[in-house]
């Protein structure tokens, strides 16, 4: 779903529904897929009026930047923001940044009623699996590209899209990381949004307060991998996913991973992933048809 809706390209829905005597307790009010670069961007979550709302907001590519309650976060690709307004926070571009992501509006108590609770239990960014993200993207475009939508059928969209976000925080697709001890699992999170820093094992050991030695044993043991092997592989995943679903360049891609180079990248890809990037972002599509 998600290659769907990058297909279907840049795209902004305000819904526009009939009132019904009988409310929606989820209901979606606008949806949009978009890029920002190098241009003015910033929302403030106090000066949105005073009507309850929330924003569920995903990275495709580039970065963004959220203060929650002043606590400064980065918003790069595999992240999803979830906010309710009204709310002491701020998220925008920095100057000359880009910044591509799609997003749903939604109200109704239902669904300020999950994702408060998301945003308890997780904080307002979090990390989802692949098949979440395609289920997010899938609500999206629905509410984007409908015609005629009806109020059931925007509330139906909206009630999938927190479904998935649901599925992603609290059912079995996050128990993995969820059984993790607490310092291995501070660095799995770690390494989850700073994929295009430097992750050398010396850094993930101090991040666990671990020597480095107990702390490759103790890694290796628990998640079943080497902690560079571990890093390795979450990069790739998220390469591929960027290949299939945007025009992202090798280039652009490598330096958001961590690569020196694109030469570099796709090296190491070709010995992984038995072709290069290029290649495999041409293989993928003709697969899926497009």
């Amino acid at each position: 779903m998600l290659t769907d809706l990058v297909s279907h390209g840049f795209d902004i829905r305000l819904l526009r529904l009939p009132k019904s005597s009988v409310p929606l307790h989820c209901m979606a009010v606008s949806a949009g897929y978009e890029q920002r670069r190098n241009e003015v961007y910033s929302w403030d979550g106090l000066q949105r009026g005073t009507a309850p709302f929330l924003v569920i907001q995903h990275t495709l590519v580039g970065e963004g930047r959220l203060d929650f309650a002043g606590v400064q976060h980065r918003l790069v690709p595999g992240q999803t923001m979830v906010l309710s307004m009204p709310h002491a926070h701020r998220y925008w571009l920095e100057r000359g940044g880009h910044w591509e992501y799609f997003w749903m509006v939604l109200n109704g108590r239902e669904a300020l009623r999950l994702v408060r609770q998301v945003i308890d239990a997780r904080g307002p960014v979090v990390t989802l699996p692949d098949i979440i993200i395609d289920r997010l993207a899938g609500a999206c475009l629905a509410l984007m590209a409908q015609p005629d939508l009806t109020p059931g059928e925007a509330s139906s969209a909206a009630y999938a899209g927190l479904a998935a976000l649901h599925d992603g925080v609290f059912g079995a697709s996050a128990a993995p990381e969820e059984t993790l001890p607490l310092a291995l699992a501070r660095v799995v999170a770690y390494v989850e949004t700073h994929l295009a820093d430097p992750l050398n094992v010396g850094r993930l050991a101090a991040i666990a307060e671990m020597s480095r030695s107990h702390f490759v044993r103790q890694f290796s043991a628990v998640v079943g991998i080497a902690p560079a092997d571990f890093v390795l592989q979450r990069r790739l995943e998220r390469i591929e996913r960027l290949l299939l679903a945007t025009d992202m360049s090798v280039v652009s891609i490598a330096r958001a991973h961590g690569f020196a180079d694109a030469n570099y990248l796709a090296k190491v890809f070709r010995k992984k992933r038995g072709v290069s990037p290029l290649q495999y972002r041409a293989d993928g599509r003709a697969a899926a048809g497009t």
